[in-house]
């Protein structure tokens, strides 16, 4: 009788055991199968509990019952979910996505943001959004507003300038239009060293005039970069001068979309009257009249010094140009590429 009872403790006890033990298996050991080696799984600031536990039914990971359940059991609330930009990959632990969501341990941290070739600030946030919490409106929204601009520095017209295109790592996903913006202040500030702050002295003009004319330089010749830098002396010439920029570029900026795809401008297209247009109004415009990159900056800090205050496109479709200190010699070859066009019949 006494090894009957034994037995009925065991059992007993073996039950209990497994009752408590499962739960405790479950969360601290159990792991998540997937159908995929990975999803990525996006909280955002103003999500809760529930949002992320139907995100992880729809991403068939779990039944929002289970989620909730095991959100409970390993102490996940609204008020310590975090947001970010999380990997769940087949295998992990439960307890792991779980103390993740809760401490923030974001598998994503590294994030990058890469923009190039922007027109406008609206086309670097297009870019930039897919990586960040804030979303393309938010960013646009946040960099239009009176106090966003007063506050950096800059004006409607330079507020452009603060974007230096290239690739950053900007830390985690989670990262809000003013934080965005915020480092990109910092990225400028870092650009803006003692060297070419120097550089920029000598010049005499502003950082936004310098990103203007970058622009300018870059819309002008955007495919041999060898020419940047005397194309940059030459616009300065001009300004130092007194002397019309008259550059293409900032007359077809003057009429946006209408002359979307028109690669040679006519008489008329030169005569729109807007602050942009320098066949109309002398010196650097107001500013950028595209996201200038680096190099395109750089390019007029190491502007070469020279006497050319013209330039012509060589008649060779090289894409380089003929520069030229006096009119007479501009006019020398503007005539040899009228004939050229006028050969290849091009319009």
């Amino acid at each position: 009788m006494k090894k009957i009872i034994i037995l009925i403790v065991l059992l007993i006890i073996g039950g209990v055991g497994f009752y408590i033990g499962k739960p405790y298996y479950d969360m601290h050991f159990k792991t998540i199968a997937l159908s995929v080696d990975q999803k990525i799984i996006y909280v955002h600031s103003d999500e809760s509990l529930m949002d992320l536990a139907a995100k992880f039914e729809k991403e068939d990971i779990m039944s929002k019952k289970s989620f909730l359940a095991y959100a409970t059991k390993l102490g996940l609330t609204d008020e310590n979910l975090e947001p970010g930009k999380y990997r769940v990959v087949d295998g992990i632990k439960i307890k792991n996505i779980f103390y993740g969501f809760k401490n923030g341990n974001q598998e994503l941290k590294d994030v990058k943001i890469t923009f190039n070739n922007c027109l406008t600030i609206e086309d670097m946030a297009g870019k930039v959004a897919p990586n960040i919490e804030a979303d393309s409106a938010q960013i646009v929204a946040y960099l239009n507003h009176t106090a966003t601009i007063e506050k950096f520095g800059f004006n409607p017209a330079t507020m452009i300038s603060l974007f230096l295109p290239d690739t950053y790592e900007i830390g985690e996903w989670d990262t809000s239009a003013e934080e965005f913006v915020a480092f990109m202040a910092k990225k400028y500030k870092d650009y803006w060293n003692e060297d070419r702050k120097a550089k920029q002295a000598v010049l005499n003009i502003s950082q936004s005039q310098i990103a203007t004319l970058a622009s300018i330089i870059e819309a002008e010749q955007g495919i041999n970069t060898q020419e940047w830098p005397i194309i940059a002396g030459l616009y300065l010439n001009r300004v130092k001068r007194g002397i019309l920029l008259q550059s293409d570029p900032t007359a077809k900026f003057c009429w946006g979309d209408e002359l979307k795809g028109v690669k040679r401008l006519l008489t008329i297209h030169m005569q729109r009257d807007c602050p942009y247009n320098t066949y109309i109004y002398p010196g650097i415009p107001p500013g950028p009249i595209r996201m200038p990159s680096k190099q395109a900056i750089d390019a007029v800090l190491n502007a070469e010094q020279h006497d050319y205050i013209f330039m012509c496109a060589k008649p060779d479709n090289s894409g380089l140009h003929n520069f030229a200190k006096t009119n007479a010699q501009h006019n020398a070859n503007a005539a040899k590429w009228h004939a050229y066009a006028r050969k290849m019949r091009l319009r």
